[in-house]
């Protein structure tokens, strides 16, 4: 049997991860199996055990890889030669949020008060948006509001906690949205 490159692992990897989702987002984290999973991924049940120990660790690799995307979202705007303003900000991330995801992430927030490896996942990448936010917000009152660096880190604190909590608000409402009012907005 040849053996998988690198690369090839990294690409099954996301196919088995994207369907776990799909499957999670269906079904909910408890109520999916395996077997779920290996349907949605047209993929044999040996091939996801080659790639993941058991459905737990498929669990924290899909909370990884959702929370860090919408970190790396973030860390883009900040980088831009113009910032998105606060406002513009928190409306280009709850324009990206996707359901499926949505939910997801709020099961995994509840997956997180009693897996460990879980909770450390989520709170790493709830503080990576956190700063990212911060950086995003202090490079928009440095480049466009011309404040200067150190005050404009101070003043970009409570704006980015205030901008990250309404987008946590926002995803929630997304989650506990039913399909039917998913495709009538």
């Amino acid at each position: 049997m040849p053996r998988l490159t690198d690369a090839r692992k990294e690409l099954r990897r996301t196919q088995i991860t994207d369907a776990a989702v799909r499957c999670f987002s269906r079904y909910g984290l408890e109520r999916t199996s395996i077997a779920d999973i290996t349907a949605e991924s047209g993929l044999s049940t040996g091939s996801i055990y080659t790639h993941y120990r058991n459905k737990a660790d498929l669990v924290r690799a899909a909370a990884r890889q959702m929370l860090h995307q919408r970190a790396d979202t973030i860390g883009e705007f900040a980088a831009a030669d113009v910032p998105p303003d606060p406002d513009e900000l928190l409306s280009r991330l709850t324009a990206a949020i996707d359901p499926v995801h949505a939910r997801v992430g709020v099961q995994t927030w509840s997956e997180a008060t009693t897996d460990p490896e879980v909770h450390a996942i989520v709170v790493d990448a709830t503080e990576r948006m956190r700063a990212m936010l911060h950086d995003c917000v202090t490079a928009w009152l440095v480049k466009v509001e011309h404040r200067e660096t150190a005050p404009a880190r101070e003043q970009a604190a409570p704006i980015a906690h205030r901008i990250m909590a309404l987008y946590q608000a926002e995803l929630l409402y997304t989650a506990l949205r039913t399909p039917a009012e998913e495709t009538a907005s």
